[in-house]
C-alpha cells in the first residue's frame, strides 16, 4: 500500500475519532451539568436561548464558586440556626409578613456564614445554583413573596407558602456535605 493510500485511509479515520471524542465530551458534559444543576440547567438553557450559551454560563458559575470560601458550619452554629428558624417560623402565626421578611434575613445570613456573597440577588443566585440547584427556585418564589409582602399584596396562603420556601433552602443550606442536619418542624 503506498503512502498516499495510508494517509487517506488514517486521516479520515483519525477526523472521525477525533469528532466522536468531541461529542463525547460535550456529552459527558451536558450530563455532569444537568445532574449537578437540576432544573436549574433547564432554567438557563431557556434564559440563554441556547445550550452552549447555558453550559459556558453554568461552568462560569462553577469556577466562581470553587473561588469561594464556602465552609461548614460548626454544630454550635447549625444549632443556633435551628434554633433561631423555629423562632421565626413561630413568629408566623401572629405576624406572617414579619415572619417571612425574618426568614429571608435568616437565610440571608446562613449564606453569609457558609461563605456565599449576599451583596447582589442575581449574583447570590448563581452562586447558590451550583450546589443548591435543586432548591434554588425555593429561594426565587419565595423572594418574590417576600418582595410583594414588603408591599402588603401577599395573601396568607402566599405566605405560608414562602415559609415553605425558604425552609426548603435553609435545611439545604443548613446541611454540610450530604450529611443533611434538618430543623425540628
Amino acid at each position: 500500500m503506498s503512502t498516499g493510500t495510508l494517509l487517506a485511509i488514517v486521516i479520515p479515520v483519525a477526523v472521525i475519532l477525533a469528532a466522536l471524542a468531541v461529542v463525547a465530551f460535550l456529552g459527558f458534559r451536558r450530563r455532569r451539568l444537568r445532574e449537578r444543576f437540576g432544573p436549574e440547567y433547564e432554567r438557563t438553557v431557556d434564559d440563554t436561548g441556547s445550550r452552549l450559551a447555558a453550559e459556558r454560563d453554568l461552568s462560569a458559575r462553577e469556577k466562581r464558586h470553587d473561588e469561594l470560601d464556602i465552609r461548614p458550619l460548626p454544630d454550635e452554629v447549625r444549632d443556633r440556626y435551628t434554633r433561631d428558624w423555629a423562632d421565626v417560623q413561630g413568629e408566623f402565626v401572629d405576624r406572617p409578613e414579619d415572619a417571612v421578611q425574618d426568614a429571608d434575613l435568616l437565610v440571608t445570613s446562613l449564606m453569609r456564614e457558609r461563605g456565599y456573597p449576599t451583596e447582589d440577588l442575581d449574583q447570590r443566585l448563581k452562586d447558590l445554583s451550583v450546589e443548591h440547584g435543586r432548591t434554588i427556585e425555593h429561594y426565587r418564589a419565595a423572594h418574590e413573596i417576600n418582595r410583594l409582602s414588603m408591599k402588603h399584596q401577599a395573601t396568607t396562603e402566599q405566605l405560608r407558602g414562602a415559609m415553605v420556601h425558604y425552609r426548603a433552602l435553609f435545611d439545604d443550606l443548613l446541611s454540610d456535605g450530604g450529611q443533611s442536619h434538618r430543623a425540628p418542624a
